[in-house]
């Protein structure tokens, strides 16, 4: 019998979060119990826009990484795009080569295959130093590659990295860095995909082609209240906030020379809302012979969001979405800063209007990238993921996509998170593992859909071969696998030259799915090369634990639940001691499998249609988000039918809860009826609730985790 757990949370939060965000109180009781209390992560749940997205050069180097670019392009510079062979890595290849070469910049791009290891590898530089290269961007890879890069540096090649894995003790240098993990960043949001980063850097591109790029911004405002002046000042550098100045309480005219505010000012575009009354005010304090050289932007505001310009500042921080979503008190200059940023992107995409169809091209690959590489989903994965699948269901697949889809079945349906993460992402993903990563880009390059076609063939093909090859290891593993359990108790290591190495990681996460231990799988390559790959649960960090052994490999690198490492055949049989020794003392969490965590309990006749609205809400559902779970109690069970195609092991389970006659699906639980509950009893059950759509047909499906009498 399992425990069903749930929270308990003060009625007054609920109460709040409802008023406060006009939602439901159904959403904001499950918003709280699962502790999304903050506007800044309930923004990610109740809104899509890509405005939420965090700005690309809040990243410190962000800047310095556009210039070295562009200056490739004025110098007409050989430029080299190295990638890894995964999905986020054959995403985000693709999406930096195809913006790059539509800046005319001479690009081209190399990932893994064969038998190269994972990252860079001097041969490349060394092949494309005798090619006159002088600038390589490496793309979710090379923050482990500090040897390379030194090498490509010593060759005269600057290096410029985006990347996402965890950051390892030596860091490359030189090196342009762009990754969210470096402790000096300042990126607000860590857990992005290495093609998210390389979207961040194409976004920051396009802004380099606005008149702002670079400049230095101030928005000015000055008010009079009853008895006295106040001025505010806001510092913007690439619509980064920089810098804040408040002069308050003014009673009676100042020298401006007693106050921070000519210094302040100094070298800035300076931008007023009613440029009018603001330089009347500050004659009023400092007198006539002050002049500051403004732009108003009211007037300008007005053609292109005229309603916006009837508004006052004050009202403007009313109105405004973001101010809505910030914890902290927000002043008029946060209202000022938003309609300055909102203007400037409006002002962006007249000047682009191919911008809003690349980046729908490009979301959709970021989409596919999050969903392979797992990423945690909550912050901005929500707006990449739901923002790409809106664009496929709304018939804008990419090319190479399409064809893709076509021949998964996948076209003319509704498609969600879990059809990619099942159908789409495996087969782009066999292209890396059977190391022709470059059929996948290849396919999401080209323009003729008859290459196209062929492409999406020899995938498909593929990832048939990559299937057969997982079964049969998974046949002559499992003995491999047991063995070692025995031995080390909450640790797998298995080694194996029958496996092929594009599919170790796919065996050690079987492994470690199937005993609830961390795992590592070896083989070899024909060089004699020991690769491995780890997988991990129950809270163990893969990057940390492998850290401890780095001085028996040649590259290792990855994430906190995966990673890879290569070493030389000779050390894996120290390797394989050491982590003998070290398997004892692992500190695992035993996580309760029998526990079900309950996030809202609804009564029999609230179970409606209406219940999907929430369940939109929380979708899609992934890593640090699962799928929600509804309690319901004394629910009469009037019929049920076996079911299943071979064998005969489902239940469907037909409920009224006094209004409706309510159908659940009961998975692998044909032997429950009779024993555990009968027809006529009145039942508490634990389920999801689903969309499910049948000849176009939509409907409202619970799927139940458990019943109990």
């Amino acid at each position: 019998m399992k425990n069903w757990i749930k929270k308990e949370i003060q009625k007054e939060s609920v109460i709040e979060l409802t008023k406060k965000y006009s939602i439901d109180p159904l959403t904001a009781s499950i918003l709280t119990r699962r502790g999304i209390t903050e506007g800044s992560d309930i923004l990610y749940f109740l809104e899509d826009d890509l405005r939420f997205l965090h700005n690309p050069f809040l990243f410190n180097q962000m800047e310095d990484a556009v210039d070295r670019i562009l200056d490739a392009k004025d110098e007409g510079e050989k430029v080299l795009i190295f990638g890894d062979c995964d999905v986020d890595g054959i995403t985000s290849t693709t999406i930096l080569y195809e913006y790059l070469k539509s800046l005319g910049i001479d690009v081209q791009f190399r990932v893994p295959e064969g038998d190269e290891t994972y990252g860079m590898n001097k041969d490349a530089v060394d092949e494309f130093a005798k090619n006159y290269g002088t600038l390589i961007i490496t793309v979710d890879c090379g923050i482990s590659n500090h040897q390379e890069i030194k090498y490509a540096s010593e060759l005269g090649i600057d290096v410029i990295v985006t990347d996402h894995h965890n950051v390892p003790e030596v860091i490359p240098d030189p090196a342009i860095i762009v990754n969210p993990k470096l402790d000096d960043s300042n990126y607000p949001f860590k857990e992005i995909s290495g093609c998210a980063v390389a979207f961040k850097l194409i976004e920051a591109l396009r802004f380099a082609q606005t008149e702002i790029y670079k400049q230095d911004i101030c928005l000015l405002s000055a008010v009079e209240n009853e008895n006295s002046w106040k001025i505010e000042c806001l510092k913007l550098h690439n619509n980064v906030e920089k810098d804040r100045l408040v002069i308050d309480n003014i009673d009676s005219p100042l020298k401006i020379s007693d106050t921070k505010l000519e210094s302040f000012l100094r070298g800035q575009q300076i931008f007023t809302w009613d440029d009018k009354t603001t330089k009347r005010i500050l004659r009023e304090i400092f007198g006539s012979s002050v002049d500051f050289n403004t732009f108003d932007l009211r007037p300008e505001v007005a053609k292109i969001i005229p309603p916006a310009a009837s508004f006052s500042l004050e009202q403007l921080k009313e109105k405004s979405k973001i101010a809505h979503y910030d914890e902290k008190e927000s002043g008029i200059m946060d209202g000022f800063k938003n309609i300055f940023i909102t203007y400037i992107n409006k002002k962006f995409n007249e000047a682009f209007p191919n911008r809003q169809n690349q980046e729908n091209d490009e979301l959709q690959l970021v989409c596919l990238a999050a969903l392979a590489d797992v990423m945690p989903l909550h912050n901005e994965n929500r707006i990449f993921i739901k923002h790409g699948l809106k664009i496929m269901n709304s018939g804008k697949i990419r090319r190479g996509l399409s064809e893709l889809l076509s021949k998964l079945n996948m076209l003319n349906k509704k498609i969600n998170a879990t059809d990619l993460a099942w159908n789409l992402i495996p087969a782009i993903n066999a292209t890396g593992r059977l190391r022709q990563p470059e059929l996948a880009i290849s396919l999401l390059l080209e323009e003729d859909p008859i290459k196209r076609n062929k492409l999406a063939d020899s995938i498909i093909e593929l990832n048939i071969k990559r299937k057969e090859l997982v079964n049969n290891a998974v046949e002559f593993m499992g003995y491999n696998a047991d063995q070692s359990i025995k031995k080390l108790g909450n640790f797998c290591f298995t080694v194996d030259s029958r496996i092929h190495r594009g599919i170790i990681g796919l065996i050690s996460a079987k492994i470690t799915n199937k005993y609830h231990v961390p795992s590592i799988t070896v083989t070899f390559t024909d060089d004699g090369l020991a690769i491995g790959s780890m997988r991990s649960c129950r809270g163990l960090d893969c990057t940390d634990f492998l850290s401890q052994f780095a001085s028996l490999f040649d590259n290792f690198g990855g994430h906190n639940k995966a990673a890879g490492f290569s070493m030389k055949k000779e050390n894996l049989e120290i390797l394989q001691k050491e982590i003998e020794s070290a398997a004892p003392s692992l500190k695992l969490n035993d996580s309760d499998e029998n526990e079900i965590t309950v996030d809202a309990e609804i009564p029999p006749e609230y179970i409606t249609p209406e219940i999907l609205k929430t369940v939109d809400l929380f979708e899609p559902y992934g890593e640090k988000n699962k799928q929600l779970v509804f309690m319901t109690r004394g629910i009469k069970l009037i019929s049920y039918q076996v079911v299943g195609k071979t064998e005969k092991q489902h239940l469907k389970l037909i409920f009224d809860n006094g209004k409706n006659k309510i159908s659940v699906m009961y998975w692998n639980a044909a032997d429950k009826i009779g024993k555990e509950f009968n027809v006529g009893n009145n039942l508490n059950m634990v389920y999801n609730v689903e969309r499910n759509i049948f000849n176009g047909m939509e409907s409202m499906q619970l799927v139940a985790q458990d019943i109990q009498v």
